[in-house]
């Protein structure tokens, strides 16, 4: 016996028609590179994505291929993932930041046979054309390319239909070891993350938000948000460019009250702040996401009067698998336990199921001390990887995040490392991530990175590498000081060194790997 209702596909452009006919005034802001605003609005990005998906069916694109896209945030990009998908296309963001080798990859494994990208990247497209085998078609974004290519179509389209379990957006890990992963996003997959999205315990996203999403479009979907902006009716203020300066002014300038970023976008906001004294005045919540914030940093920003809101999530979670959130006692607690109930990485949105397992595969309690492997399973969260022979879950659809973790008992998680970062000494493990937080707490330490270097006793122990910040002399001394205030004793590093710059992936984490090679034959002190 089937149900008595309507039966609709969930599929993504009907995110694009709902924020059109109800929200269609609604003003989409881009900021270019050369320094040109421009405004649109939800009925003109639904105008130019039937016109581009015109335009991609008369250039002999069919359902199911792929159009890539090497580009920063601004409307003509937004327009290329809803005119790709409306045509039953595949939209492929490709992370610019990765090496030539992995671009190459990317691109060949996905065989996208489009590529559509920013005027600033086209040394890397003119450099890497001869080694892309299956791109036909070249279009440039912002030198008139696109909008000729659109303007030769009237707009009078209808999106192609089909099952809702049709793909519709690959996205690639950008895992530092091996070849990029391809997870490739389902349109029902889509529609039901960007609908948990919304909700106040995660994005918490209407019609009077202004969101300006530092999170780049090449990066894990921008975390899905140029899908829940558009089931919102929110305003978007999308910038070419990180500049702090720039970001600042345009927050303040659009009456910004939504932004999401990695720590390090909010480290070089900081420094503008304390060198020009201009603050988002409009800014209501800031949502962290890519790595742990900092204590010092979420206190930092607490203090501004925004409310900040932990992330944590992946490429293969589409991306987001919890979300920071205050609980009903909020009100109640000191500001110190507000400021570690925010540090964690928050709670599930209904859709995601996570537990934590040990090395044997038992599922551990709930107790907020058992720490283990997280694991993660829900309707938005990878199966198979792109062209793989095999799922990459278990029996259960149980995914394996590679993150070590502890789930509390209010269902709050908390990471406390990857698992190839976490330092074992003595059969014990050290939190690298809680180690970095800390160091970053002391005065004069800009930025901190915490690995594991043997050690003939304790098989491993902590050397912190840190960046001082400008005019800092802060001291090793100093940094243990204050390391004894906020970790255990047996955690703090036997060696510190200093360093002007630490490396980090395509986008934005430290990039372990280098430092382990890089300090690999570093002989502790205290060895």
């Amino acid at each position: 016996m089937l149900g008595g209702m309507q039966d609709f596909e969930l599929r993504v452009p009907r995110l694009l028609d709902h924020a059109a006919r109800e929200h269609g005034a609604r003003e989409i802001v881009s900021y270019w590179a050369d320094g040109r605003e421009t405004r649109s609005d939800w009925a003109g990005v639904a105008r130019d994505a039937r016109k581009l998906a015109q335009a991609l069916e008369r250039i002999g694109l069919k359902p199911g291929d792929r159009v890539a896209t090497l580009a920063m945030n601004h409307s003509h990009h937004l327009v290329a993932w809803y005119g790709t998908i409306g045509m039953g296309g595949v939209i492929h963001t490709i992370n610019p930041r990765l090496f030539d080798e992995q671009l190459v990859y990317i691109a060949n494994h996905a065989e996208d046979r489009v590529l559509l990208y920013d005027k600033q990247f086209r040394p890397l497209v003119d450099r890497l054309k001869p080694l892309w085998t299956s791109i036909e078609r070249y279009v440039c974004f912002d030198d008139g390319s696109f909008d000729a290519l659109i303007a030769q179509e009237d707009g009078d389209y209808r999106w192609h239909e089909g099952p809702e379990r049709d793909p519709c957006m690959l996205c690639y890990t950008s895992g530092t070891t091996g070849n990029p992963k391809g997870v490739l996003y389902e349109h029902r997959s889509t529609v039901i993350h960007a609908m948990a999205e919304v909700a106040p315990w995660v994005f918490n996203l209407s019609p009077s938000a202004v969101v300006l999403p530092v999170v780049p479009m090449f990066h894990a979907a921008s975390w899905g948000l140029p899908f829940a902006g558009a089931l919102a009716g929110a305003k978007f203020v999308y910038a070419a460019v990180n500049d702090p300066a720039v970001l600042c002014r345009l927050m303040n300038q659009e009456k910004v009250t939504h932004s999401a970023g990695v720590p390090t976008v909010w480290l070089a906001l900081f420094g503008h702040i304390d060198a020009t004294g201009e603050v988002p005045r409009f800014l209501r919540q800031a949502t962290i996401g890519g790595s742990a914030a900092p204590r010092a940093m979420i206190e930092r920003i607490m203090g501004m009067g925004v409310e900040v809101k932990h992330l944590w999530g992946m490429t293969e979670t589409s991306p987001v698998g919890t979300a920071g959130f205050q609980p009903p006692h909020w009100d109640e607690m000191s500001a110190d336990a507000q400021v570690d109930h925010v540090g964690k990485q928050g709670q599930v949105p209904f859709g995601i199921e996570l537990q934590v397992v040990d090395d044997a595969g038992a599922v551990l309690p709930r107790d907020g001390t058992s720490s283990g492997r997280l694991q993660v399973r829900g309707p938005w969260v990878v199966k198979r990887y792109f062209k793989a022979a095999e799922d990459a879950v278990d029996a259960d659809n149980w995914f394996d995040t590679g993150d070590v973790a502890v789930l509390h008992t209010d269902g709050t998680m908390q990471i406390t490392d990857r698992a190839k970062d976490v330092i074992k000494s003595g059969g014990e493990w050290i939190s690298s991530v809680d180690l970095e937080n800390a160091a970053i707490g002391c005065a004069g330490v800009a930025e901190a990175a915490a690995i594991g270097v043997p050690h003939p006793k304790w098989d491993e122990r902590p050397l912190l590498i840190v960046v001082r910040k400008p005019g800092s002399a802060v001291t090793p001394h100093e940094i243990r000081a204050h390391l004894a205030q906020h970790v255990a004793k047996w955690w703090l590093p036997d060696d510190i060194v200093f360093v002007d710059d630490l490396p980090h992936t395509a986008t934005g984490k430290l990039l372990k790997t280098a430092l382990r090679e890089r300090f690999k034959d570093h002989v502790l002190a205290a060895a």
